[in-house]
């Protein structure tokens, strides 16, 4: 019996543990693994730019990059307003002071009125943080510590596409992964080109900068999707990566295939932006394309790893997000939309529980869940909050911040930082 109290009280302590550092830590676009996810529990669901904010700070430029904090330290990338640079910047996450900031030059290209020249989202181990700078031409992966120090740089060659530059890293165990999917031309209808350095997986040393494997990926057209690690019980964690071309599991330590689920499109190849999520042996993709065409697939595994046979259940060429991320609670997926709907379906089946229509407002910022709630950042500065009930379309507040919301927000430290295009806002309980 004592023995059997000890485990039950280590279990405890590790549960208390596990959600401690989801609280504290928020280290790559949309929290821990890309999920989303945050069980803090002091999140105000009520406040404006002048109710329940801690601190603000003017960010000195402009971007869409997502917040990640560590500890006391909060990072984001920005474009000078004049094109000329990119910045890595570091904030002292509890007090809004900017501590530092390291740049390298660029040049003010055009890109579309919703993107921009600052998307990209750093990640960090706790020791460093690693940014992919688009400097107008090419990808400069640069690892820097948390004095501002330069560590590593890597440059990756030019980026091609229609949008910019915008696609972000994650770290997973001592390497640095890097999806680098860009056009295979360097115009629509492929009449000039190849673009050469083709769409490549890279794994680099998270120390040193040095690959540690690479590989080719079919370039078709220039994707944004987050990779993310799937691990279930005691088997092997996969590297899940999806493009236009593909949805691909690799192992992660060398970067075998373990498979590769190829899309079918009714027309031509669609883009993907959105993450991959998985929900009960199901990953749900999403692609579309600024023609309106949209695709979303729910694709059941059947196993993992080597073993999967990984096939298409249903699928929506309608209701779901291009640009925006989904989010899973229990049996069902929740999600807004550029084009200012709110939808909830049921994971296995794909059956429409409600989609609702937000008025007069667009979404390109992803959706987060905190304590169990839906925050939604609308691009006019709206925060909506939404209780994730399959019955109806639930909205418990609708938070006036103001300004142009674009990135995700990130939470920890009790606080949810919420970029607009030029200014940091701390939101939490005074």
């Amino acid at each position: 019996m004592p023995s059997i109290a000890r485990c039950l009280c280590l279990g405890i302590i590790a549960a208390v543990s596990i959600d401690a550092v989801r609280a504290d830590n928020w280290e790559r676009f949309r929290g821990p693994n890309g999920d989303g996810i945050s069980n803090d529990k002091n999140i105000p669901v009520h406040f404006s730019a002048k109710e329940n904010v801690r601190w603000k700070a003017s960010l000195r430029g402009g971007g869409h990059s997502s917040p990640i904090v560590w500890g006391d330290r909060l990072f984001l990338q920005v474009t000078s307003d004049d094109g000329t640079e990119r910045s890595l910047v570091c904030f002292d996450a509890n007090k809004g002071a900017e501590l530092w900031r390291q740049s390298i030059p660029g040049k003010k290209v055009k890109v579309r009125f919703d993107s921009s020249l600052a998307s990209a989202t750093p990640t960090t181990d706790g020791q460093a943080v690693y940014v992919p700078f688009w400097n107008g031409k090419d990808i400069v992966l640069t690892a820097f510590d948390f004095k501002g120090e330069k560590l590593w740089q890597r440059n990756l060659g030019e980026f091609v596409s229609q949008h910019g530059a915008g696609a972000s890293p994650i770290v997973y165990k001592d390497l640095v992964i890097f999806s680098l999917d860009k056009d295979a031309y360097r115009d629509t209808k492929g009449l000039t080109g190849p673009v050469p350095n083709p769409s490549t997986l890279f794994a680099f040393n998270r120390k040193t900068g040095e690959t540690v494997w690479e590989k080719p990926r079919d370039a078709v057209r220039a994707c944004y999707s987050p990779p993310f690690l799937l691990q279930s019980g005691k088997s092997a964690p996969e590297l899940i990566v999806t493009s236009t071309s593909a949805i691909t599991s690799y192992e992660p330590d060398s970067g075998k295939i373990n498979w590769n689920w190829k899309w079918t499109f009714v027309q031509d190849p669609l883009r993907t932006i959105a993450a991959t999520i998985h929900a009960d042996g199901h990953l749900l993709a999403c692609s579309g394309d600024g023609s309106g065409e949209r695709l979303m697939v729910a694709v059941a595994l059947n196993g993992l790893g080597k073993d999967a046979k990984p096939k298409q259940v249903w699928d929506n060429k309608k209701d779901f997000p291009y640009v925006t991320c989904m989010l899973v609670h229990g049996e069902h997926v929740y999600f807004v939309n550029d084009l200012g709907r709110a939808g909830c379906f049921h994971v296995k089946t794909g059956k429409k529980m409600w989609f609702e229509t937000i008025p007069d407002t667009k979404f390109y910022a992803s959706p987060i869940m905190i304590n169990g709630k839906i925050y939604a950042c609308s691009d006019k500065g709206d925060v909506y909050v939404v209780e994730p009930n399959p019955s109806a379309y639930q909205q418990i507040a609708r938070n006036k911040l103001g300004g142009v919301i674009r990135a995700t927000p990130a939470v920890a430290n009790g606080s949810l930082y919420i970029r607009t295009e030029d200014t940091l806002y701390c939101i939490g309980k005074k």
